[in-house]
């Protein structure tokens, strides 16, 4: 760290000089309006970003006929991470077919993201998204929606047989990943460009935190997938009423603990997350008391209902990261922890 004096000059203005190399390196010159943003902590950030307008980055890939298109899409999910503003896709000649079908999807994956020129050789995609217009709280919240409701949906299809739920539950993984897509790119955003954690009123430690927190539901909802994909093999299955009646409870109980988790994360409720995380132990223990009862069955239809049980445990793991999560940051933030047994 570079330590320079503060200077007072009039007798009512504090001065500090700039690092010669640092101005040199943005090329700012004599009378170059320089943005001063205050953070939550106190500390200054000066930046020469100082207009509303969304600074452009620009990231180019050549593509032949034999490279991967499941590499080329792995690359445009990460140039759409990382911020990037316009993204081009270029041949040395004709684009090969499958270059075209990987934009194609990554458009429909993604938010904001539209091509806004093709030629025969090349296509170009735009970013089309404001993020201040997208806040990081309702976009997680909205995550979290959608994966309980793939949870409900997939232990439905199991218990009532329905199998046209597998593979509506299966696609709104999709919809899941797309959004927490979003909310990594605007974390990055974020801490590219303090000025924009300004506009979007959130902290770059808060926006770390919406970030873990989305990481953590997208994972839920991966286990979505796979009690779906399960329920899928126990469609047929005859299974007693009491191990379904069982599979149901735990799996509220599971989603209330996660829905509740959530909401504390949001709330900044120390105390409920306390109280969730000490919830957690006795979901563990009766998922255990079905896993007992599933191995009553053979084979596969066992394998499956270990499967479908160790998802449903693993809601409530992940629910007590979350908490943790949440009382680390509240209290990083200098949040005072309340005083047992008071009144609030």
């Amino acid at each position: 760290m570079e330590i320079r004096k503060v200077q007072v000059t009039g007798g009512a203005s504090y001065i500090i000089s700039l690092p010669k190399e640092w101005a040199r390196s943005l090329k700012i010159k004599k009378n170059d309006p320089l943005g001063i943003l205050v953070q939550p902590d106190g500390d200054l950030v000066v930046t020469p970003r100082i207009s509303r307008e969304k600074a452009q980055r620009e990231w180019t890939f050549e593509v032949g006929p034999g490279m991967d298109p499941t590499f080329l899409f792995r690359l445009l999910i990460a140039t759409y991470i990382g911020g990037y503003t316009v993204i081009r896709i270029r041949a040395r000649g004709k684009l090969p077919p499958f270059a075209r079908s990987v934009v194609r999807d990554f458009t429909q994956m993604t938010i904001g993201q539209e091509v806004s020129e093709e030629t025969e050789g090349a296509i170009t995609v735009n970013d089309l998204l404001n993020p201040a217009e997208m806040p990081l709280e309702r976009t997680i919240r909205r995550m979290a929606v959608l994966v309980r409701s793939m949870h409900d949906d997939a232990l439905s299809a199991l218990l009532s047989g329905n199998s046209s739920l597998v593979a509506d539950v299966i696609k709104r993984d999709n919809d899941v990943d797309r959004l927490h897509w979003l909310v990594a790119r605007q974390f990055n955003l974020v801490l590219a460009d303090p000025n924009l954690a300004r506009q979007m009123k959130i902290t770059l430690p808060t926006a770390a935190n919406y970030y873990v927190l989305s990481r953590v539901i997208e994972r839920i909802g991966d286990h979505g997938v796979r009690v779906a994909e399960n329920a899928g093999k126990l469609t047929e299955k005859r299974l007693e009423g009491a191990l379904k009646a069982g599979l149901r409870e735990v799996m509220d109980q599971a989603l209330a603990l996660f829905a509740n988790g959530v909401e504390a994360f949001f709330t900044e409720d120390l105390e409920s997350s306390h109280r969730i995380i000490g919830s957690v132990a006795p979901l563990e223990a009766r998922c255990t008391e079905l896993e007992d009862l599933a191995q009553h069955h053979m084979g596969e239809v066992a394998n499956s209902l270990g499967a479908v049980i160790g998802s449903i445990r693993r809601i409530g793991e992940y629910t007590e990261d979350i908490c943790e999560n949440t009382i680390n940051h509240l209290v990083n933030e200098g949040m005072p922890a309340p005083v047992p047994g008071s009144k609030t």
